[in-house]
């Protein structure tokens, strides 16, 4: 029985958040007295993976999966599963992992739990701590199923490197047309910037930039710390910037290490999208904004003062440290 965890790449490459599930799932596995078995589906080097918790890695090469699908995705994690007789899944909680997830726990009549911040508290009974209620509170969750899956919170576990050498070996799941049933036409997506799922850094703007023209400060600071772009709803709506960057409630959510608020008043529906992330920096020059209540850091200030300061600040110390 080992502890089975499915590794998202893009392009050849393991996503961050996959290898923090990878080290998550090795914590699982030494409160349980096991072993831990990654997923890899036309995934990228095998023993990057071993350098952060995975004991053996079951690699999936599949030209019918080069595109992401739901149902064949979770069908292969799940024959992987019993393969392997795991009696613990880990998935991230990424958009495609959530998608997939009730998929997996349907296939192998788990208990599933999305949002889990941390290692489970007791595995016997097996308790999890996750956020609810679009992050304003945890609850803790036992899960009697005997095969449960989790799905971790981005950055709420962070990497840990094992160093130890991950064993692999070809894995060919049993994939019917009916897996396949939805068909992925086409992927239109951004190349040449960070995205907000995957950013560790988030800049974003709101009202306060008075108008599109003005976005420069936002992108030249969000290209010094190579970070992400995004905006609040409001922004969006007027079609200053695009509504892959609008972030919220009814947006996308952001979980990044740091969020960096530019001229956005900080309404609930804003705040219940970056709850997650670890250190929220907010610059608007009014002192009451509902925003500083959330923040761990706050200038009251000019924006158009205060941005290119700092801008210029941040390129100085690069230089300096380069």
């Amino acid at each position: 029985m080992s502890i089975l965890v499915y590794t998202e790449s893009e392009e050849g490459n393991f996503k961050k958040i996959a290898l923090e599930a990878v080290s998550y799932a090795k914590g699982i596995a030494a409160m349980m007295g096991t072993t831990v078995t990654a997923v890899a589906v036309n995934g990228g080097d095998a023993s990057q993976l071993g350098v952060y918790g995975a004991d053996k890695v079951l690699e999936v090469s599949n030209d019918k999966l080069s595109k992401f699908n739901a149902e064949a995705y979770a069908d292969a994690v799940a024959q992987a599963a019993k393969a392997e007789g795991a009696k613990v899944v880990v998935l991230t909680s990424s958009a495609n992992a959530k998608f997939m997830a009730p998929l997996v726990a349907v296939n192998l009549e788990a208990g599933y739990v999305p949002n889990v911040t941390e290692l489970p508290a007791s595995t016997s009974p097996f308790n999890v701590k996750h956020s609810v209620f679009t992050n304003k509170a945890f609850a803790t969750t036992e899960i009697t199923t005997d095969v449960k899956v989790i799905g971790l919170a981005k950055n709420a576990f962070g990497l840990k490197e094992k160093s130890a050498a991950a064993t692999t070996e070809a894995f060919s799941p049993q994939l019917s047309d009916d897996d396949f049933s939805v068909e992925v036409v086409s992927v239109d997506k951004a190349t040449d910037k960070v995205t907000i799922a995957d950013a560790e850094i988030v800049v974003s703007g709101g009202r306060g930039l008075k108008g599109p023209e003005n976005w420069g400060l936002i992108e030249e600071l969000a290209e010094t710390l190579g970070a992400a772009t995004a905006c609040s709803k409001p922004v969006s709506d007027m079609g200053w910037r695009p509504h892959s960057e609008h972030v919220g409630q009814t947006g996308k959510p952001v979980a990044s290490n740091l969020y960096i608020a530019i001229g956005i008043s900080g309404a609930i529906q804003h705040l219940a999208g970056i709850n997650s992330s670890k250190v929220k920096v907010v610059i608007n020059n009014d002192p009451e904004a509902p925003f500083f209540k959330a923040a761990d850091y706050g200038i009251v200030g000019d924006a158009f003062e205060v941005v290119p300061q700092l801008t210029e600040k941040l390129k100085a110390f690069k230089a300096q440290n380069a």
